[in-house]
């Protein structure tokens, strides 16, 4: 039977009607579909944001930590030495020999002008403003005169290339990651010699850490977390981490940054 004019119409009319329903559905759909990956992505963005600045914390913390630790061996084993030393020289004056006692007072305001620039120095360690203020390198050097002191270690701290200042982030981890080091050396190595060498490229910062100390079992290193941790704060700043270590020859530890997501110029 065939269809009249009006039949015929009314048949594509609501074809064209469901075709548009179904077309909006898709179009629905996808949106919705969009929607959900955007919530998501966000989602993942704000987590990595709050990761990130629960791990920045967590290195603020434990180079405040680690600090303290240095000003209380510092205070215990130079310091106190001193003011000890001074107070003794004070308290057995022979005022009856007057050449004697004017050295043993002049010995004493030595020792206690070196006990106050040490409190000084002290005193410009107690946070990570110095790396804030002064940078990297001023930090590191300020570490390598803490170190020097106990009278165990040649350390040097040199530097290759145009020097920039990194973001204050990334000099915070750095500084961490080297801080680290130190302290793993200083506990596990039995070394005497540490070089730790900065390199800026037009792409690349390195800093290499090396020691003449007992070496590592690679196995062993596999296991720690000490190097699981630099790691993982290398990973922030989308670094790579290089190790070497040759038994009773010394250890060889690189970290490799790329400097244009992580230089405060660019």
């Amino acid at each position: 039977m065939l269809k009249t004019p009006t039949e015929s119409l009314v048949f594509f009319i609501a074809i064209s009607v469901i075709l548009i329903l179904l077309l909006v559905i898709f179009v629905v759909n996808i949106i919705y579909r969009y929607q959900q990956k955007q919530n998501t992505y966000l989602k993942d963005i704000q987590a990595l944001k709050v990761s990130y600045e629960n791990a920045m914390l967590q290195s603020q913390l434990e180079i405040q930590e680690q600090t303290f630790q240095n000003i209380s061996r510092e205070i215990h084993d130079n310091i106190g030495q001193k003011l000890t030393l001074a107070k003794l020289h004070l308290n057995t004056l022979n005022y009856g020999e007057k050449d004697k006692t004017v050295m043993q007072v002049a010995d004493s305001i030595d020792m206690i002008s070196e006990a106050i620039n040490d409190l000084s120095d002290i005193s410009r360690s107690m946070s990570s403003e110095i790396i804030l203020n002064n940078g990297l390198i001023k930090a590191l050097e300020f570490e390598v005169v803490q170190l020097k002191k106990s009278g165990l270690y040649t350390i040097n701290v040199n530097t290759e290339g145009y020097t920039v200042f990194l973001n204050s982030n990334t000099e915070l981890i750095l500084f961490r990651i080297a801080q680290e080091t130190l302290s793993n050396i200083i506990k596990h190595a039995q070394a005497t010699m540490i070089n730790i060498h900065l390199n800026y490229t037009t792409s690349i910062f390195t800093m290499e850490i090396t020691d003449n100390g007992k070496g590592f079992n690679k196995d062993d290193i596999l296991l720690g977390t000490g190097l699981q941790n630099i790691k993982k704060r290398a990973a922030m700043l989308n670094g790579i981490i290089k190790l070497n270590s040759v038994h009773d020859t010394g250890t060889q530890i690189k970290i490799e940054v790329p400097l244009k997501e992580n230089n405060a110029n660019l």
